[in-house]
């Protein structure tokens, strides 16, 4: 079986000295490619190098995550437009809207997203958006840009299946499904239910959200077939086809992990 993590922060200090062991122990655990999640440019060099160690493996995206949206976030964007270009650059993310702990910079999230997600269409790369209590801007922003041909993923998905119905109507979206899914009473792990197979990707969020039975460790690439075994278990299906499924999903979003 073929894994993939569409979703790591390994270069997070969490990981520091350690970072190349929990690659060798996520590929043991089948996990041949894990995709980097950018915040900005804080651990963008960080996340360069270590990228390097392990081609065919790390894969990079460029993005300003919304709770780095600052004063300063155009001098962000246009770091990020600096790294974009990157041939080994797969998406660009994560980006999105994040009101949970403060609204302070409420309309800036708004303007770096929609910049990013110009990006994007412009660099024809799909987009890996973060989205917290902030559904309804999100979508409004989302309508700003129609037209533009974009695809992604909601990644660290615990939304309704309503909300997955209403992104897959924007096109090529899925949703990026993690630990959460296995803790206890989790209101993703009804509604996944009724999303759909080709709308999924497993992804770790790692270092947070380690599944049950390692919940509130550090979390790491290696957990994703922990992930994939609860969905195979609501799904009714099979662990193998649990990982073919999401995994080709992975490929078709993420193209450039094929070249």
């Amino acid at each position: 079986m073929e894994f993939i993590d569409t979703h790591t922060h390994l270069s997070d200090p969490a990981f520091k000295g350690e970072e190349d062991a929990a690659v060798h122990r996520a590929l043991e655990a089948g996990v041949h490619k894990m995709l980097l999640a950018d915040i900005d440019s804080s651990e963008r060099q960080a996340m360069h190098e270590l990228a390097a160690r392990h081609p065919g493996v790390l894969y990079r995206m460029a993005g300003l995550y919304p709770g780095s949206v600052k004063e300063n976030w155009q001098e962000e964007v246009d770091s990020v437009y600096g790294t974009a270009c990157a041939p080994d650059i797969v998406a660009i993310g994560e980006i999105g809207l994040d009101y949970h702990w403060s609204t302070e910079f409420k309309t800036q999230q708004q303007d770096a997203l929609k910049a990013q997600l110009e990006l994007a269409a412009s660099l024809n790369l799909p987009v890996n958006i973060h989205l917290r209590d902030a559904t309804d801007d999100f979508f409004k922003v989302l309508d700003s840009c129609r037209g533009l041909g974009l695809r992604g993923n909601l990644h660290a998905f615990s939304g309704s299946k309503e909300v997955a119905a209403r992104i897959r109507r924007y096109g090529d979206w899925y949703v990026g499904i993690g630990g959460v899914l296995t803790f206890k009473n989790a209101g993703i792990a009804r509604d996944i239910a009724d999303i759909p197979m080709e709308m999924i990707l497993l992804e770790t969020d790692s270092p947070y959200l380690a599944p049950t039975p390692l919940r509130g460790t550090r979390n790491e690439s290696a957990n994703i077939p922990l992930i994939a075994a609860k969905l195979a278990e609501i799904k009714g299906i099979s662990l193998e086809e649990a990982a073919e499924v999401t995994t080709g999903n992975a490929k078709i979003l993420f193209a450039r992990i094929n070249d």
